[in-house]
């Protein structure tokens, strides 16, 4: 092994790390006192120390190449009176607080705050910050889902800059669009509308619908034209590369756009005439036997929502377009089998719902199960995206296209999934490096309404590698397409903002510059690495009412499902809400009890009582942490 390697270092909370190297081939273990002035998620260099036989592979910090991040959220502790004060971020990882010499004296202890970091030489001391904002006191419900959102990194509102310009282009629209309409495809005429959950507050797509003979039909996929009113570097568009993403937490939404756009102008709503950018699909006996792509104008007839279409489809409600519904399902049924037969990974669409009160606080937490109505749309947009990734990119290498790709998981990968599956009951045999997709739709539809389905399907997702934005197309392993990229939601993720620019130099038959290039490979990578924030920020978003709401329920029974064996105790589900909480192996009377991990259970010494991963239990909720997000149970 090399005696310098570079790579990100991660941190634990006991001040220990770990860096792998760029190649991913060799980790260092790195020992508190030589992680020196590293962070969590820092770039760093580190030089081997040599080798103990039998011992892991050591290391030590000698640089620090670049910083994760900068800014970060934590609480305050000072002492009344001082003119300084320490910061203990949120970010367990970071195992030092951070060092404010100069602190407002309207600043008290238990404030949580917005930091930056200023610097750290000595790794003997405190690295050093400055408090950008205060956020409120620690424990109060909406502090702690803001510092969510700020210590992920992003941000809360638009500039002077962004709103002046939505408010012009505002002002602007009524004449531009009267202009730009003469220069599109007109479907106003077409039988179009959107379907959207029951609280989407903007509308990205439109479905147009017209039967060409019995057998054939026209079906259209119209996407809200913000690369229109989105000029490349215009403040607003500064703001969205860097956000990359509306967020959507419990009770709230930060949107990529200024609302003037994403719920205004750019929204798809009923009876108004909209710039879209369009895929336009002639489908015979479920096969797509042409395509086309243009820029369009719409006025769609009808909103509705998933669970209207779907009681329509059922004959459970009259509607006038029941036909057309109906015809598109059974297209979409088909596309979806297509898909499958091809080796698709078909995960349903179960998700936990939180419904809150006027003051945001959570009054209903379940598992909706997805309905068919939902899939029809997903289908139409997989169909949308694939198709686009496709006609921009086609197969010659040098054709620059935004791809969206999800590589094959190897054999190591899943080693860890097949052998906690294997305790639950569940086996998978394979050959080769991998399982293959329609053995792991095989188990998803063996779980499919157990106890343990929602705990399976996390794990399965978590097994398999992150999809990720690329320049380079390696194909979609769980979609099992050659070709797909983000097309269809611009309102809402930067990237399909990107493609529609790119199919438009496509279309017009403009060659992208090596600059073009270039930005487009680096903002593939800025929006993978936010999307993790994302999906950490709306990970804990829902964490967070969980918690909040569990708490309220002290001394309640549940039913619930181990999640987890650990030595400290023993992780529950909560069946209803989907909420983990921890039986602690001190608080199990009677017996000492015992790890089994090569069988994930737990065992009494003396009674041989066993706890299982898989078992479905009775717990009382004793208590739990808010800001840490964490639950105690006692078994019932």
């Amino acid at each position: 092994m090399k005696n310098r390697i570079e790579g990100k270092i991660i941190i634990t909370s006991l001040g220990t790390g770990y860096v792998t190297d760029k190649n991913g081939k060799e980790e260092v273990y790195i020992p508190s006192y030589f992680t020196n002035t590293a962070l969590n998620g820092d770039e760093v260099e580190v030089a081997i120390t040599p080798r103990v036989n039998g011992d892991k592979i050591r290391g030590e910090v000698t640089k620090i190449i670049s910083r994760r991040k900068m800014d970060f959220v934590g609480t305050v502790e000072r002492k009344k009176g001082d003119s300084f004060a320490f910061i203990k971020a949120d970010d367990y990882k970071i195992h030092l607080p951070f060092f404010v010499p100069s602190i407002d004296p309207n600043v008290k202890n238990k404030d949580k705050v917005l930091i930056r970091f200023v610097k750290w030489d000595d790794p003997k001391k405190n690295p050093t910050a400055k408090i950008l904002k205060v956020l409120g006191q620690k424990g109060e419900i909406d502090v702690e889902m803001e510092s969510i959102v700020f210590d992920r990194g992003f941000k809360v509102g638009f500039s002077n800059a962004a709103q002046k310009e939505s408010k012009d282009i505002k002002r602007k629209q009524p004449h531009l669009t009267a202009k730009e309409i003469k220069r599109r495809k007109d479907f106003r005429e077409k039988l179009t509308f959107t379907i959207d959950p029951d609280d989407a507050k903007d509308f990205d797509d439109a479905i147009s619908f017209e039967e060409i003979d019995q057998n054939t039909f026209e079906v259209g996929i119209h996407i809200a034209d913000v690369s229109f009113w989105v000029k490349e570097k215009s403040a607003i568009d500064n703001e969205a590369i860097k956000q990359g993403f509306s967020i959507y937490l419990v009770d709230r939404t930060i949107p990529m756009l200024p609302e003037i756009l994403s719920n205004d102008i750019c929204s798809l709503s009923p009876d108004e005439d909209k710039l879209t950018f369009s895929a336009i699909f002639k489908i015979r006996n479920g096969k797509v036997i042409d395509r086309w792509f243009g820029k369009t104008v719409i006025r769609s007839d009808r909103r509705y929502t998933y669970r209207e279409a779907q009681e329509i489809i059922d004959d459970l409600k009259p509607d006038p377009h029941s036909v057309e519904l109906k015809t598109l399902m059974d297209i979409t049924r088909s596309l979806r089998k297509d898909r499958i037969n091809s080796g698709a990974i078909e995960f349903s669409c179960n998700e936990v719902k939180i419904e809150i009160d006027s003051k945001g606080r959570p009054t209903k937490i379940y598992v909706e199960k997805g309905i068919e109505s939902q899939k029809l749309i997903e289908d139409l947009m997989i169909l949308a995206n694939r198709e686009a990734a496709y006609f921009i990119g086609g197969e010659k290498s040098n054709n620059l296209s935004l791809y969206r790709i999800h590589e094959k998981p190897d054999k190591d990968s899943l080693d860890e999934l097949f052998t906690f599956l294997k305790k639950l009951g569940h086996q998978i045999k394979f050959s080769g490096k991998t399982a293959t997709s329609k053995q792991l739709n095989d188990l998803i539809k063996d779980i499919a309404g157990t106890d343990i389905e929602f705990m399976v399907k996390s794990t399965i997702i978590r097994s398999l590698p992150k999809a990720i934005y690329s320049t380079s197309n390696r194909g979609h392993f769980a979609m099992a397409l050659k070709h797909y990229t983000h097309f269809t939601s611009p309102i809402r993720r930067y990237a399909d903002l990107l493609t529609h620019r790119l199919l438009e130099k496509k279309l017009e038959k403009k060659s992208p510059s090596q600059g073009e290039r270039d930005f487009c490979k680096r903002t593939a990578e800025k929006l993978s690495q936010i999307e993790i924030n994302l999906a950490s920020a709306e990970r804990a978003s829902i964490a967070l009412k969980q918690t909040e709401y569990m708490l309220n329920r002290k001394g309640e029974i549940r039913d619930g499902v181990i999640s987890a064996v650990t030595e400290w105790g023993i992780y529950v589900q909560d069946i209803e809400t989907q909420a983990e909480g921890l039986v602690r192996l001190r608080d199990l009377k009677g017996d000492f009890y015992l790890l089994d991990k090569e069988n994930f259970s737990i065992s009494g010494r003396k009674t041989k009582k066993r706890y299982s991963l898989g078992d479905r239990v009775k717990v009382k909720v004793v208590g739990g942490d808010l800001e840490r997000k964490s639950l105690e149970y006692l078994f019932a």
